[in-house]
């Protein structure tokens, strides 16, 4: 039996992430990298698939878990008839090599505590071969080499391809582990004092959240939000993750199960506003710095996804030796949808370099150059049907908000003219798009009976992304087809008080089988939604209710069950945690007023 999703923590050094579970196992971890493949893969398996475990040994342990601060620092401590012990887990940001640090302190008595260290390398499929080195276990498989240590030296034994410890902590007294990752042929990189480590990424942590603006109601849970976004960043470029994690399924037992570990255009803009609101200049200005890079090029060759670097090509494969998270399979890496048309990501991009400029982020010679460029393009595709924004593996459609983003593409170029007359560009030729486009989807993509905007051309489905258009400003929001729009969504796509992204009844909308839950993004446009519509009171009753769902660490992931009360999909969730600090600005700006 997996745990359930929301019981496991998010610790990670800003170029990969580990999930920690609340029974103290490490049972997903990608090294070196957040797309590299897997050694601890139990998450998408059973623990033969790789996973580390720490914890007392009385199988009665109760856990208590928090991060420390404003930290990615997790301290669980647990409680047995014989006393109690912390357990500190953390991946310090890295000079060279990735490591994982787990630190049994005593707490009161005396505690017998149990180690298991199952290594799986390429998502658990490899057994390496282990051996001693000095003071040291080392597990070698191919270009795969982890070192573990623990000061002071704990007895390990080999058993059931496994590493094993048995010791015990009396209090006062620490036992630290280092998991160290390096490439087979390279030599050992340097020993790190995992209690210096401690102490430096604290220090790091707590530097850098406060340097958050937000001091509205609810602080913590934004600040918590900015944190897992933070953790989601591969520093070496600026690029942010979907998630940390492939194949948590959107149903459980079904086969709506995705690589989220790259980067999409989508996130762009909600990622950049979010970021430069909080007052994180230096991180959104690396995030715009990843997404002009991603975007150089032929415009007709723009991808909605990108590798952590900008890589391409990111073909999607399945892994049948796993047998997915409660049976839900295949388990994927890569993602087809790479090669998918959808024309919201021109929009999206340009509306990024809009939030950028407004924020008097510093611009780049060739910025411009490439959004004209790519308005160019737009300009004469935007009249096609594509996929949209939620990747459907069904047919080309004229989806309303890839026309709406059309829209937006053009409307900030105008602006950017307006505001800098030094930019060149046809501005009345820009002014004619997005009034053309303005009319076509207020003509074609609005259902005049129900009173409200559609998902697609002449089709009478909802989509929950219509819930934008008043942040966007295609319509303000108090127009009666935007209050409508919003009603529709919230009594169409509603579920357990929450909103999906649109209705699966319809198989031939996205071309899969069987459900997913509420999109945990969607319900916090709708209460973003609501707040613009002049409903402020049924806005902070829905935030309140959506502030109820993350995990006891704050923690979303993209999807949520309300009849089973549980958390789906891909974990921790970018998109979520964007949708919550977002619609925080929103009703309460930097300092709290409505």
């Amino acid at each position: 039996m997996h745990a359930p999703i929301e019981d496991y923590a998010l610790i990670g050094d800003l170029q990969t992430a580990a999930l920690v579970g609340r029974d103290g196992s490490v049972d997903w971890l990608c090294l070196p990298h957040f797309d590299s493949a897997a050694c601890f893969a139990a998450l998408l398996g059973d623990r033969e698939n790789g996973h580390w475990l720490l914890a007392p040994a009385d199988p009665d342990a109760r856990p208590e878990r928090s991060y420390r601060g404003g930290s990615l620092v997790l301290d669980t401590v647990w409680h047995t008839d014989s006393g109690s012990v912390k357990v500190t887990d953390f991946m310090p940001q890295r000079d060279r090599a990735p490591d994982v640090v787990r630190i049994v302190e005593g707490l009161e008595g005396d505690v017998a505590m149990q180690a298991v260290l199952r290594l799986r390398f390429d998502y658990g499929l490899v057994v390496p071969w282990v051996r001693h080195v000095g003071d040291c276990r080392v597990a070698v498989a191919g270009p795969d080499s982890v070192w573990l240590r623990t000061e002071p030296e704990v007895k390990t034994y080999g058993q059931g391809f496994s590493t094993r410890s048995e010791f015990t902590v009396a209090a006062g007294e620490r036992v630290a582990s280092v998991l160290t990752w390096h490439p087979s042929h390279e030599p050992r990189p340097a020993v790190i004092d995992p209690y210096e480590a401690l102490r430096s990424t604290l220090e790091d942590w707590e530097a850098w959240s406060a340097r958050c603006r937000y001091d509205g109601p609810h602080r913590a849970a934004v600040l918590r939000s900015l944190i897992t976004l933070k953790a989601l960043t591969f520093a070496p470029t600026g690029g942010i993750v979907a998630a940390p994690t492939t194949s948590l399924p959107e149903e459980l037992g079904g086969v709506r199960n995705w690589d989220y570990r790259f980067c999409w255009l989508r996130d762009a803009t909600l990622t950049l506003n979010s970021l430069v609101t909080a007052g994180y200049t230096e991180e959104a200005a690396a995030w715009r710095d990843w997404l002009l890079r991603a975007a150089a090029g032929n415009p007709a060759d723009l991808q909605i996804m990108y590798g952590l670097g900008g890589e391409r090509r990111l073909p999607e494969t399945e892994l049948p030796w796993l047998g997915g998270y409660a049976g839900s399979t295949p388990v994927r890496i890569g993602n087809a949808a790479v090669d998918q048309r959808q024309l919201d990501v021109y929009g999206g991009v340009l509306d990024s370099f809009h939030i950028a400029r407004v924020a008097g982020l510093p611009s780049k010679p060739h910025a411009w150059n490439i959004q004209r460029a790519l308005l160019d393009f737009l300009e004469c595709h935007w009249r096609e049907p594509d996929e949209g924004l939620w990747e459907v593996r069904g047919p080309r459609r004229h989806f309303v908000h890839s026309k709406i983003m059309a829209w937006v593409a053009a409307d900030r170029a105008v602006k950017a003219v307006e505001s800098r007359p030094e930019l060149e560009g046809d501005v009345g030729r820009w002014r004619a798009m997005r009034d053309e486009v303005h009319r076509e989807v207020c003509e074609k993509g609005y259902d005049a009976e129900r009173n409200t905007f559609t998902q697609s051309y002449g089709s009478d489905l909802l989509d929950a992304a219509t819930l934008l258009i008043p942040r966007l400003g295609f319509l303000p929001g108090d127009d009666p087809r935007v209050v409508g729009t919003v009603d529709a969504v919230r009594r169409e796509l509603a579920h357990g008080g929450l909103i999906r992204r649109y209705s699966t009844d319809a198989t031939t909308v996205d071309g899969l089988p069987g459900d997913e839950g509420t999109f945990l993004v969607c319900s916090f446009w709708l209460a973003e939604a609501l707040h613009l519509t002049g409903r402020p009171e049924e806005a902070r009753e829905l935030f309140d209710r959506l502030l109820e769902l993350p995990n006891d660490l704050g923690l979303l992931a993209e999807e949520y069950d309300p009849v089973a009360g549980r958390q789906l999909g891909n974990f921790p969730q970018a998109f979520s945690h964007i949708g919550l600090i977002g619609t925080a600005f929103t009703m309460f700006g930097c300092g709290g007023a409505d």
